[in-house]
């Protein structure tokens, strides 16, 4: 979807590298525990993005692509959610900067790890979110705005 729409918005992305961006932003997920998804590491879910950008600077992979699977979950946590939700990461903002932190961010959430046959709907997508919080649904709505493609 990210590779989609950047095509069909004639965007400034590398698109190598976005390709590369969009297939490792979830590497992390492995040192997870959520059974649900086959993955039996220990560490608490919400902080696969961190994990995988860890995996992925420690092999050198260019920082960009690091960067994606750091900023990519939710729709960005800033460290207003890591406080009022008591999220185990470190206290600071992951929120996606870069043009393709955020393509890849928007993208990502129309897609499941248990439903991978079908892309979720906008209307799934956004409870989805609102469910997190009114900041990260508001977020996620930003993010509609810049990619959406009418």
């Amino acid at each position: 979807m990210a590779l989609e729409i950047a095509a069909r918005k004639h965007l400034e992305v590398d698109m190598d590298q976005l390709k590369a961006a969009a297939m490792l932003h979830d590497i992390g997920i492995y040192l997870t525990d959520a059974p649900g998804i086959n993955c039996h590491g220990s560490e608490p879910y919400i902080r696969h993005g961190i994990l995988g950008a860890e995996v992925l600077r420690a092999r050198g992979v260019d920082e960009a692509i690091a960067s994606v699977a750091e900023r990519h979950t939710g729709a960005g946590i800033t460290v207003d959610d890591i406080d009022a939700q008591g999220l185990p990461l470190p206290r600071r903002d992951f929120s996606p900067r870069t043009l393709m932190e955020r393509l890849v961010c928007y993208a990502d959430k129309f897609y499941s790890k248990t439903r991978l046959d079908s892309a979720k709907t906008l209307e799934q997508v956004r409870a989805s979110m609102a469910r997190r919080s009114p900041s990260t649904l508001a977020r996620f709505d930003e993010l509609h705005r810049e990619f959406a493609i009418e």
